[in-house]
């Protein structure tokens, strides 16, 4: 019985992963991850789209570094503990994702000698690939994280066109379907940890099943 209570709280586990119910139970990493994830990327977000000056950018990396990066990895780590496939490679892999932004722009971006442009365009591609067949396997999860994975693999498409070309209208574009994926991604967060300390479902998720 606890574990289908379980299934229900975390918005980041599949229909075929019930929950472990023997032994110690860590809490649910996924509200923390799903965080992580989108204050990061709602400021990035805010200077993609152009809606603040360009000259603080930086402001990101650290935050990239921190939250977005090492506190998601660490959400994506404990999520193999709770025996959630998903949510352990997700967070993981985005955790992985901050960190790399913070060290490409920190230590390498001015080793780039060729078009720059076309290097980050690449990079954004592997990530929209990768979200893309993330996307896939959020058909089986929830409605609230398939929203975020749809709209981040569009905002990767976007933000990696407006790069490759340059277009700079395109890159806004990008960053304004980013605070969209930001939005949804609290949204999932705020209603996993709010489901979680209610014990019942106060903002619903939307749990998909292959049933």
């Amino acid at each position: 019985m606890e574990a289908a209570t379980i299934q229900r709280q975390d918005p980041t586990r599949g229909e075929g992963e019930p929950a472990p119910t023997v032994g110690w139970k860590p809490a649910d990493p996924g509200p923390l991850g799903l965080g992580a994830f989108a204050m990061t990327t709602f400021v990035l977000s805010m200077f993609n789209s152009n809606l603040v000056n360009p000259k603080g950018v930086a402001v990101v990396l650290g935050l990239a570094l921190a939250y977005g990066g090492i506190v998601q990895l660490l959400a994506g780590l404990w999520e193999f503990r709770t025996g959630n496939t998903f949510g352990a490679v997700a967070f993981c892999s985005f955790g992985a994702f901050w960190i790399s932004f913070w060290a490409l722009n920190v230590f390498y971006a001015k080793g780039i000698t060729g078009n720059v442009g076309h290097a980050v365009g690449v990079y954004l591609v592997a990530w929209a690939i990768f979200t893309a067949y993330m996307t896939v396997a959020a058909l089986r999860v929830s409605g609230a994280v398939l929203l975020v994975f749809v709209l981040l693999t569009i905002t990767f498409i976007l933000l990696a066109i407006g790069n490759i070309g340059p277009h700079p209208t395109v890159l806004h574009w990008g960053g304004y379907l980013g605070l969209a994926t930001a939005a949804a991604a609290w949204y999932a967060s705020f209603a996993a940890v709010t489901n979680s300390t209610f014990g019942r479902t106060v903002m619903p998720v939307y749990p998909l099943s292959g049933r």
